[in-house]
């Protein structure tokens, strides 16, 4: 089915509460809708998003925004170890990994809570403690709006690497589903600092569930609910440096946290902001979360342009101090 609506208010299709409208919203339940949209819509301009988390919207979009409520979930092959799910690209993130959980298929659980819709995991490889959404995609479905036709791509030719894809740059794809290949036999990921503190002790008798609310806990402490203070989680990427970049910054801060990558070493944005003094300060109505100080922050009332200003101050202050450019994980619209 499809909804249409005119000048339609976005607030609530993004996650930072901004004020923006789009000349035309379309709502649709199935993927096949898709085919009969674009021959329909005559725009030009068109954008496909999802729960809003990933986004900042910097004026009116004067074209057609589409959102999928699309929120159905099969098994599509299953064996003793392993079990493939299929899910609709609309369904809530954590909706999915809760589902998994109490299905007793596991390697999802240090991906709890994250904002958004499992259409969001495979375009931005959604990742947290440990592991990343590429570690269990096999397939991912799409439609090809150039085209005009139905596309899958396996893992390995969806490009992933750190927060990216394929689809953030080839644009003319609309994913509507994924498929994920999840365990029935736990081994849970406690390589994060965080987690493995934590569940020190635990190992023998940690059962998914358990994991999973250890992950929720870590992520409700530091990270604000964005229905209360507008956000989009982690503004920042972490950036990747050389070894010689990495061994001259670990001469001045030998404290200095760090995580060896391919292609160089990984810092954390969040410590290099914070060294920076910006956690827990503001510009305008825009501020640093005190917890957290890769969340940027709606104090009230803020715009695009408040949160752009502080995010690129912060990003002329890293670069000023450490010689290191963090680029913003959040997509200006």
């Amino acid at each position: 089915m499809i909804t249409e609506h005119r000048d339609f208010q976005l607030r609530p299709y993004n996650t930072f509460g901004i004020e923006a409208r789009a000349a035309e919203f379309i709502d649709y339940t199935d993927a096949r809708d898709l085919s009969d949209i674009f021959p329909l819509a005559g725009v030009a301009r068109w954008l496909h998003i999802g729960g809003g988390s990933n986004l900042l919207f910097t004026r009116d979009y004067d074209g057609l925004v589409l959102h999928s409520s699309a929120t159905g979930v099969e098994v599509v092959a299953e064996d003793d170890e392993t079990v493939d799910v299929r899910a609709c690209a609309g369904l809530g993130w954590d909706d999915f990994v809760s589902m998994c959980v109490g299905r007793g298929w596991t390697g999802a659980e240090n991906l709890s809570l994250i904002p958004g819709e499992v259409g969001a995991s495979a375009v931005q490889n959604i990742g947290a403690y440990g592991v990343e959404a590429c570690d269990l995609i096999r397939r991912v479905e799409t439609f090809d709006t150039e085209n005009r036709c139905h596309r899958t791509f396996g893992v390995g030719e969806c490009g992933y690497s750190y927060r990216d894809s394929r689809f953030k740059h080839e644009r003319q794809y609309i994913v509507t589903h994924v498929t994920y290949r999840l365990s029935k036999q736990f081994k849970p990921d406690l390589s994060y600092g965080n987690l493995s503190s934590i569940l020190a002790g635990q190992e023998d008798r940690l059962t998914p569930a358990a994991l999973r609310e250890a992950v929720i806990g870590i992520r409700r402490a530091k990270l604000p609910d964005p229905e209360v203070t507008g956000n989009a989680g982690s503004f920042f990427m972490n950036p990747v440096v050389s070894e010689d970049k990495y061994r001259q910054l670990l001469s001045v801060y030998p404290s200095m946290p760090a995580y060896k990558v391919a292609g160089g070493v990984k810092l954390p944005a969040g410590w290099l902001i914070d060294r920076c003094g910006w956690k827990g300060r503001s510009l305008g109505r825009a501020g640093v979360h005190p917890k957290q100080a890769l969340v940027l922050v709606n104090l009230g009332g803020a715009t695009a342009e408040d949160i752009m200003r502080l995010a690129a101050t912060i990003e002329a202050d890293v670069a000023d101090k450490f010689g290191v450019a963090i680029k913003p994980e959040v997509n200006y619209i």
